[in-house]
């Protein structure tokens, strides 16, 4: 049975803080020296994702901004399937709401319920940059975002009379704007009604129309990702930087010891050796 590998980047292959991919590169390359695709799946864009595919040499399909839309390889699948549109050498199926409309419905959420936040779009690259520990080229990139936005709420910027209370009441509010959010290692992201889960099912689809019977193994960090670990054959949950793992409830999880990237290696070498 062929096998394909599902993974959040920040705080999962990446380390959270440096963006470093240092530890995980062993397990990077066990994969592809045995000839496993390794599909990213984050709430990073297309264009922070290219720079990790380029600098990896990893030329898989992909999924961003939390399954808002599946990149794949024009020819990367020998057969024909639906997609959206085609960028440079990519297909694309759209499964978000656009960036543009996401935005606009934010602002109405502003208005109606006076909740201090920001977006990414209301910052210049240098407040992203602060705000992430990314460079100010790499928060660019961060900031090229096309199907849900990053928000820094103001209790998670320091400004702790910000209540969890008035957060939980923001949030619904974007529930009743139509919109969806999830929560990672330090930010929010709302989206459409789309999530990493549903991108999975879709990319899942395609190999085992290519391939036939497949197993899918999913690693993760972060309550955003429970969607794909749901979804997965083989759900892993590697450590967050204090020790402990997001307090998640799939059927069959597994949680490796190991923060980030460290935990991702150990994964991998448990299940596929080298």
């Amino acid at each position: 049975m062929r096998q394909i590998v599902f993974t959040d980047l920040d705080g999962t292959l990446l380390d959270l803080v440096t963006y470093s991919y240092e530890k995980s590169l062993a397990g990077v390359n066990r994969l592809k020296e045995i000839g496993v695709p390794l599909i990213f799946c984050s709430a990073k864009t297309r264009a922070e994702q290219e720079v990790y595919r380029r600098k990896l040499g990893i030329f898989h399909p992909f999924i961003v901004e939390n399954g808002g839309a599946i990149f794949i390889p024009r020819g990367y699948f020998p057969f024909s399937f639906e997609y959206h549109k085609s960028v440079a050498e990519l297909l694309v199926i759209e499964l978000g709401t656009s960036y543009k409309e996401v935005g606009q419905l934010l602002g109405k959420v502003r208005e109606e319920s006076g909740f201090h936040f920001r977006g990414f779009g209301d910052m210049s690259d240098e407040e992203v940059a602060e705000e992430t520990g990314l460079d100010i080229d790499s928060a660019k990139l961060a900031k090229q975002r096309e199907y849900d936005e990053t928000l820094v709420i103001a209790s998670e910027a320091k400004q702790s009379h910000i209540t969890s209370g008035e957060i939980d009441k923001f949030l619904q509010k974007i529930k009743q704007a139509g919109l969806n959010w999830t929560h990672g290692g330090r930010f929010y992201g709302v989206m459409g009604d789309n999530d990493k889960g549903k991108a999975v099912k879709i990319v899942t689809g395609l190999y085992r129309e290519m391939w036939g019977a497949i197993e899918t193994i999913g690693l993760g960090d972060s309550l955003n990702d429970l969607p794909m670990l749901s979804t997965v054959d083989i759900p892993i949950l590697v450590q967050k930087r204090d020790y402990t793992w997001e307090n998640i409830d799939v059927p069959n999880l597994r949680k490796v010891q190991g923060i980030g990237p460290e935990g991702w290696s150990r994964a991998i070498k448990e299940i596929f050796g080298g």
